[in-house]
């Protein structure tokens, strides 16, 4: 018998969150601020998808289409930032004990500055700062997120703290945005194709084979990123050739379009092995 169509789009949103969340975990989300996002995401297409289908965008109607209640999605409907430093505080437990480090005069020098811990202890350690600022979560394991991150370092039992901002991947911004665009615009091509007729779906293809030597990984990949790149150039000037001249803009409304080419190396899917 052949899954339903909800457990498919169940494996599909398992698919997309699995190597999202391995930045994210990378990069010191914690589960909560992305919780946070995600019912912001549907409250806000929630009031969009009202609108598209022609019915009032209201709280309640809101409320309805995404099962949260009206007082939450009210709330997230007024919220215009989402996931910012103190959400990312109350959420992430490294970040509270470094700001519990930081702050809490018990753990300090006689000068103010954060003190050498012992590792282990009742009170004034790393031990009891972990128990008191992250709760149930081990003093060895924490001791051990911190260490990869370089924030802090330990010596003869005792623990330093090294570096004052949580930041497990120093990734520059510019290429985080490409998160926040590319990935976008794809899930909405695919997202047009499943809704359109025929003759109105966008182009979406890609080419894939589970049997490369991987010897020959090297030559592939360097034909892939030439032609390509020829290809992406090719549309570029097209696309410089024809946009509106500046005395155009603003009196005829312009369009934005966008053709991504990306490429993929991992070991073959779980179901392809075979």
């Amino acid at each position: 018998m052949s899954d339903s169509p909800q457990a498919v789009l169940n494996q599909a949103v398992l698919r997309i969150l699995r190597p999202l969340v391995r930045v994210l975990l990378r990069h010191g989300m914690a589960y909560g601020t992305f919780a946070e996002l995600a019912r912001k995401a549907f409250v806000d297409e929630a009031f969009a998808e009202l609108e598209r289908q022609g019915r009032r965008p209201t709280v309640s109607a809101a409320s309805a289409l995404t099962g949260l209640t009206r007082k939450e999605a009210k709330r997230l409907r007024e919220e215009r930032v989402v996931g910012g430093e103190q959400s990312s505080q109350r959420y992430n437990r490294a970040i509270r004990v470094i700001s519990g480090w930081l702050e809490d005069p018990r753990y300090h020098t006689g000068t103010g500055a954060p003190a050498v811990l012992p590792l282990d202890g009742d009170s004034a350690s790393f031990a009891s700062l972990v128990r008191e600022k992250s709760g149930d979560i081990p003093a060895v394991s924490m001791l051990s997120v911190l260490e990869a991150s370089g924030n802090v370092s330990v010596c003869d039992g005792r623990v330093t703290l090294e570096a004052r901002s949580y930041l497990p991947a120093d990734t520059p911004a510019e290429r985080l945005h490409i998160l926040g665009t590319d990935v976008a615009e794809l899930i909405a091509t695919i997202d047009h194709n499943l809704e359109a007729p025929a003759g109105q779906r966008y182009f979406q293809r890609k080419v894939s084979n589970v049997r490369v030597p991987p010897a020959e990984l090297e030559e592939f990949r360097a034909l892939s990123n030439r032609k390509s790149q020829q290809l992406l150039e090719e549309y570029h000037a097209w696309l410089s050739a024809h946009e509106l001249a500046p005395s155009e803009q603003g009196r005829e409304p312009a369009a934005y379009v966008s053709v991504g080419i990306y490429y993929n190396q991992q070991s073959p899917p779980e179901e392809d092995s075979s």
